[in-house]
C-alpha cells in the first residue's frame, strides 16, 4: 500500500489503515497447520523424481524422472502401468498428458521435446525446443499448443496442428 506525504500526516487514513489490519489480522490462518487427509499413498523406491502429473480421467500418475525415465503408475492398485526411457542419462524436468490426444509430452535437460502416444509409447514427435534445459511445460487446455520454459531464458509457445510450429517466443 502506497501512500503520498499528506496521507501520512492525515489521521483519518492513519485510523482506516490500521482498522484495516485489524480486520485483516481476525482471519489470518497462517498460524494455523495445514492438515491433509491421505486417502492412499503410492510408494516405490525409486532414483530422483521430478514431477508428477495426474490423468484427469484414468487412474494414473505419470512421474518423470532424474535419470531420464518416466513411469506410469496405477494409483488406484499401485501397479506400474508402463515405463518408457525419455532422455538417456538426462533428467526429465517436466512431463504433462494431453488426454485429447492420448498424449504424453516431456522435457528434458538434452533441451529436447519429445511427445508419445501413452498408450502405444510410439514416439509422435521429437524436435530441439531450447538452448538449453527445458524446466517446465504447460498444455493449453483448449487450444493445440503447449508452452515450454527453459534455463535459456525463454518461453515457448508451440502448436501441434501446425507441424509443432513455434507460433511465439517470451524472452525474460
Amino acid at each position: 500500500l502506497s501512500r503520498s506525504d499528506s496521507a501520512a500526516s492525515d489521521p483519518t487514513w492513519r485510523k482506516k489503515h490500521n482498522d484495516d489490519n485489524a480486520n485483516d489480522n481476525k482471519h489470518d490462518t497462517s498460524h494455523m497447520p495445514l492438515r491433509l487427509d491421505i486417502k492412499r499413498r503410492l510408494s516405490q523406491r525409486s532414483d530422483r523424481v521430478k514431477t508428477v502429473e495426474i490423468h484427469p480421467t484414468e487412474p494414473w500418475c505419470l512421474c518423470a524422472m532424474y535419470s531420464g525415465h518416466c513411469f506410469l503408475w496405477n494409483h488406484a492398485n499401485q501397479q506400474l502401468v508402463k515405463s518408457f526411457d525419455v532422455s538417456v542419462d538426462q533428467p526429465v524436468r517436466s512431463a504433462k498428458f494431453v488426454p485429447r490426444k492420448q498424449w504424453i509430452v516431456a522435457g528434458s535437460d538434452d533441451m529436447q521435446i519429445r511427445v508419445y502416444n501413452y498408450n502405444t509409447l510410439e514416439k509422435v514427435k521429437v524436435f530441439e525446443a531450447h538452448s538449453d534445459y527445458i524446466r517446465c511445460i504447460a498444455v493449453h487446455p483448449t487450444l493445440p499448443q503447449i508452452l515450454s520454459s527453459s534455463d535459456d531464458m525463454t518461453i515457448k509457445l508451440w502448436d501441434w496442428e501446425k507441424g509443432w510450429a513455434n507460433m511465439m517466443v517470451f524472452e525474460g
